[in-house]
C-alpha cells in the first residue's frame, strides 16, 4: 500500500455547506487523536487476514495525506509525533522530500512558527482551503478566515519552505450572495500557488445550507451558472499556465497531487481515522464515522470497519472507465471498440471530447456531462 490517508475529523465549526464527518470541539484531543490512529495501524493484522499486526515492512510509502476536518488544528508537536511515527512503521529511509506528504489547513492556521514545524516534520504539501477571497461570501460559508489571511498564510508558508501549495475554491453561489468570480480566480492567481481545486457548491442534506433553503433563506445552485463559472475558469486559468488535469483540479510546472493522482488512476491506497476509506484494487472499507465510536473501537481492539463493498468486475470496469474520463489522460481506444461507437464520435462532433495519441480524451465541456456521457457510452441511460 504506497497511499496512506488520515482523517482528522476536529473542526472549531461546521461551515455551512458540508456533510463531512466532523467533531467540532473547542479542544482539541490532538495526543488521544495520535494514539488511537497509531494503534488502529498496529490493529490492521486484526481486521486484514492474512496479514500480521504491525507487517508493514514490505510496504513503500509514496504519499501521505492529512485531510479533514481541519489537521492544521492539530498542534505541530503532534503532527510531528505522528508523522515519524509513520515514517518507523513503514520504514521509510528515503530523502523526506521523496514521499508527498500533504496537510489540509485553514488559512488562520498558518503562523510563521506552525509552518516551520510542519516543514520540519516533512510536510512538503499543503492544501488551503481559501474558497473565496470574499469577505460577505466567506461569512456566509461559516469560514473562520478573512480573505486578507489567504494572502498572508501563502506568503507565510513559502517562508518556511513550503512551495507547493494548493487553494480550494467553491464556485456556482447563489445569485444573492453577488460573488464576483472573475475576481476570485484574479485574486487566486495572483498568488501564484502551484495547484489549484475547484469545487461546484453542492447542497448536502442535514447541512447548514439545506436548512436555509428549504425555509427560502437561500436559493439553490443554478445549473446555468455552475456551467457558465467552470468554463470561465478553465479559459481564466490557463491564461496564468494552469493546466486542469482532472475535473476540478489544475496545476502548474507539473505540481499534480501525486495522492489524488492515485485514487483517480484506481490505485490501492489505506485510510486510517474515522471515516477514512480504503481500498486494496477489489473491496472498498470505511471506517466508523463518529469519533467517539471509532475512539471505543479501537481501545477496545475491534475492527473500525463500519461497511464494505465488494466490487463485481463490471463494477471496476464502469469505475475504471469513468476515473479515466474524469483525467485528461483521457481512455485509451483500444478499451472501446473499433471504430468509436456511435456514442463516443457523437461527443466529439458536438465538442464534449477529442481523440488525441489514441486517446478519448474530455473537453471543459464533456467533463460538464460527464455522468449523462458515461452512460451514454454503456448504455446505461438515455443518449445526451
Amino acid at each position: 500500500m504506497r497511499h496512506l490517508y488520515l482523517h482528522v475529523p476536529f473542526c472549531q465549526r461546521r461551515c455551512s455547506y458540508c456533510d463531512f464527518s466532523i467533531a467540532v470541539r473547542k479542544r482539541i484531543p490532538a495526543r488521544e487523536y495520535v494514539d488511537v490512529v497509531l494503534r488502529e495501524l498496529s490493529l490492521l493484522g486484526v481486521t486484514d487476514p492474512g496479514r500480521k499486526p504491525g507487517d508493514t515492512a514490505a510496504v513503500r510509502l509514496d504519499t501521505i495525506y492529512l485531510g479533514g476536518g481541519t489537521p492544521s488544528l492539530l498542534p505541530p508537536d503532534a503532527i510531528s509525533a505522528l508523522l515519524t511515527s509513520l515514517r518507523d512503521a513503514f520504514h521509510v529511509t528515503s530523502s523526506r522530500d521523496d514521499v508527498e506528504i500533504t496537510l489540509e489547513a485553514n488559512p488562520e492556521d498558518v503562523k510563521p512558527e506552525s509552518a516551520a514545524a510542519w516543514r520540519l516534520a516533512g510536510v512538503n504539501r499543503v492544501s488551503l482551503g481559501a474558497q473565496s477571497f470574499d469577505d460577505g461570501v466567506l461569512q456566509w460559508m461559516h469560514r473562520s478566515h478573512d480573505a486578507t489571511r489567504v494572502g498572508d498564510a501563502v506568503r507565510v508558508l513559502r517562508a518556511a519552505g513550503v512551495d507547493n501549495i494548493s487553494l480550494d475554491l467553491i464556485f456556482a453561489l447563489p445569485a444573492e450572495l453577488r460573488r464576483d468570480w472573475t475576481r476570485d480566480l484574479d485574486l487566486a492567481c495572483s498568488l501564484h500557488p502551484a495547484h489549484l481545486s475547484l469545487y461546484g457548491l453542492t447542497v448536502e442534506e442535514r447541512t447548514p445550507l439545506a436548512r436555509w433553503i428549504s425555509r427560502g433563506a437561500a436559493s439553490r445552485p443554478d445549473e446555468e451558472r455552475y456551467a457558465e463559472e467552470y468554463l470561465y475558469a478553465h479559459e481564466r486559468l490557463a491564461r496564468d499556465g494552469y493546466r486542469f488535469y482532472e475535473v476540478s483540479n489544475a496545476e502548474r510546472d507539473g505540481y499534480r497531487s501525486r495522492h489524488n493522482s492515485a485514487y483517480w488512476s484506481g490505485r490501492a491506497y489505506l485510510g486510517l481515522g474515522p471515516a477514512a476509506h480504503s481500498f486494496d484494487g477489489r473491496v472498498r472499507r470505511w471506517n466508523l464515522g463518529a469519533w467517539e465510536s471509532y475512539r471505543r473501537a479501537v481501545a477496545a481492539g475491534l475492527p473500525t470497519v463500519e461497511a464494505e463493498e465488494v466490487l463485481t468486475e463490471e463494477q471496476r470496469e464502469l469505475e475504471g472507465l469513468y476515473l479515466a474520463l474524469r483525467t485528461d489522460a483521457g481512455l485509451p481506444l483500444a478499451a472501446l471498440c473499433r471504430p468509436l461507437p456511435p456514442s463516443a464520435a457523437r461527443w466529439v462532433e458536438q465538442g464534449w471530447a477529442e481523440v488525441s495519441e489514441e486517446r478519448l480524451v474530455c473537453t471543459p465541456e464533456g467533463w460538464l456531462r460527464l455522468d449523462a456521457l458515461i452512460r451514454d457510452l454503456t448504455g446505461a441511460g438515455r443518449a445526451v
